[in-house]
């Protein structure tokens, strides 16, 4: 019988897009630090329509993204009620029932990326409220790995590196929550 640990803390990481994404990380910004507290990264602009045209009708053309990462580290279990409160947020955002911006929040451990989702898929686990959480990059030999479900834009080399440079960032903090 294998004993019951008490999970690592993760770091919480949001990927926002939207057309003008600069204008949308500013606007955001006051809240997401309200709700989760301080930025502690912010990536460069990300293409985004480079992989798909599925939101483009919805939001319009043009859309970029960036990942952040938040400064305090998260119990796992909370990412379905972050996952709630960015769709919150978004919906403040609505114009005529069409979103204008997009925050998908996740979080970083030291062996995986995880993604929070409403839509159910075989490569999900239902975690509370209607939320399921997809393991999208698993870390291994020193770099993120996709799979065969993994979103096209997080099989680029350039979302990986920044999804490792906030792997770093949570290292750190990591190691200074353990001591």
């Amino acid at each position: 019988m294998g004993k019951v640990r008490t999970p690592d803390f993760v770091n919480l990481v949001m990927f926002i897009f939207a057309p003008s994404i600069n204008y949308w990380i500013e606007e955001l910004k006051p809240i997401l630090e309200e709700h989760f507290g301080p930025i502690d990264y912010i990536s460069p602009e990300l293409d985004f329509e480079k992989y798909t045209f599925y939101y483009s009708e919805e939001m319009g053309y043009g859309i970029k993204g960036k990942l952040i990462s938040f400064e305090r580290l998260i119990h796992p279990a909370q990412l379905a009620d972050i996952k709630l409160t960015t769709n919150e947020i978004e919906e403040m955002y609505m114009v005529e029932g069409n979103r204008r911006v997009n925050i998908d929040p996740g979080y970083i451990h030291h062996t995986q990326f995880v993604l929070a989702s409403t839509k159910a898929w075989g490569n999900r686990i239902y975690l509370s409220k209607g939320i399921y959480a997809e393991i999208t990059l698993i870390y291994y030999r020193g770099k993120f790995m996709h799979h065969d479900f993994t979103y096209p834009n997080y099989r680029e080399e350039m979302y990986k590196r920044e999804l490792e440079k906030i792997r770093k960032i949570y290292m750190k903090k990591r190691k200074t929550f353990m001591e």
